[in-house]
């Protein structure tokens, strides 16, 4: 049973529409009158749509009706037979385009995207675990096109990473990767290990569509810069230069280090580029907390404290706890084949949207 509004439905905000555009008031704000023609061509399509919908479960009853009587010509049977897949097929992707149609796009799906790792549990292997992550995503870009541009990181004894915070530019980029926020956890003998027990390990990994000036405004008095010598990797240049830069937004307390590159300049633009994601997430954060028990969903907050991924390596599966995904190609997932995942993860939360936006309205 689909989650699809009823044509009763849209018909009557339809009608509810054509009243508020027949009002000549309306086009004294020439915002609203083009926000309201907008909704207006949405529902039409819409209706249309779900119009054709109840036409092809028509079709797709009589055809069943026509495979259970036995009495019925074998020619017309037949038939009956041919035609159902084909309608069946044509339901589900018309159902699809509707379920779209119900939901609003999220503005930040086009976004570039700053991507956070980091270490949880696990010690080393927790930072190797990091370190694997960092290799998937990258690899994912790479399969879609995307480019991958270092903004930090800290490097653990053992190679992995305690920290890494990186870029992700390319189309869409924030829509497929936005549900990747949150613990993921791995079970696996660390190759440390001498008696081949499985050791279980956490990285928390966070996903920030990427702020822009407009967004929000930062006032310089706010922040406090402060450079200092690079450290670690590099030559010998990135470690006699004061090129590592550090920014303190005093109202939140929050820090942001940047010392990948050897000009000051360009960690400072990429150390502001960071803080001001985390920012905007921040902001958004609050603004979803006045309402977050109406916005529950399937697919889960998106929260870093909630654990959402375990990568088993005993039994080559990947298991996504939120829509209980299961997969044993573990290996190919690590390699960058997240596609069926992310696809089974949007396609969950647009249905969980839907489902809400068509939700009756309740008294308080």
């Amino acid at each position: 049973m689909h989650i699809l509004p009823s044509t009763e439905s849209i018909r009557e905000r339809l009608n509810d529409m054509d009243q508020e555009m027949s009002d000549p008031a309306i086009f004294g704000d020439g915002r609203k009158a083009a926000a309201c023609a907008r909704e207006h061509q949405r529902l039409t399509r819409l209706f249309a749509l779900s119009e054709k919908l109840r036409s092809l479960e028509s079709q797709i009853e009589e055809s069943k009706e026509l495979l259970k009587d036995s009495s019925e010509d074998p020619d017309i049977r037949e038939l009956a037979e041919t035609e159902l897949p084909d309608l069946e097929d044509q339901s589900i992707r018309l159902e699809e385009e509707i379920t779209l149609l119900v939901v609003p796009a999220d503005p930040a799906d086009s976004r570039n995207t700053v991507m956070e790792i980091r270490a949880g549990a696990g010690g080393d292997e927790a930072s190797l675990f990091a370190a694997d992550l960092f290799r998937m995503y990258s690899r994912y870009a790479e399969i879609n096109g995307w480019r991958i541009e270092p903004m930090s990181s800290s490097l653990s004894e053992s190679g992995g990473f305690k920290e890494v915070v990186f870029l992700v530019s390319g189309d869409e980029v924030y829509r497929l990767l936005k549900f990747e926020s949150g613990v993921h956890r791995v079970q696996r003998v660390p190759t440390t290990e001498t008696n081949g027990r499985i050791h279980t390990s956490t990285a928390t990994v966070a996903v920030l569509p990427e702020a822009e000036e407009v967004d929000l405004t930062i006032n310089p008095e706010e922040i406090e810069i402060s450079v200092s010598r690079a450290s670690g990797p590099g030559g010998q240049g990135v470690n006699t230069t004061d090129s590592a830069v550090q920014i303190l937004h005093k109202p939140t307390g929050m820090i942001v280090s940047c010392a990948d590159e050897r000009s000051q300049i360009k960690n400072k633009a990429k150390a502001m580029k960071v803080l001001r994601s985390r920012l905007l997430q921040l902001k958004e954060e609050e603004e979803r907390a006045k309402y977050a028990a109406d916005r529950r969903s399937q697919v889960g907050s998106g929260d870093r404290s909630e654990r959402i991924r375990t990568y088993n390596f005993p039994q080559s599966r990947l298991t996504d706890h939120r829509i209980n995904w299961t997969s044993h190609d573990l290996d190919g997932i690590l390699a960058g084949s997240l596609s069926d995942l992310l696809d089974a993860l949007l396609r969950a939360d647009i249905r969980a949207k839907a489902e809400a936006a068509l939700a009756p309205e309740t008294s308080p």
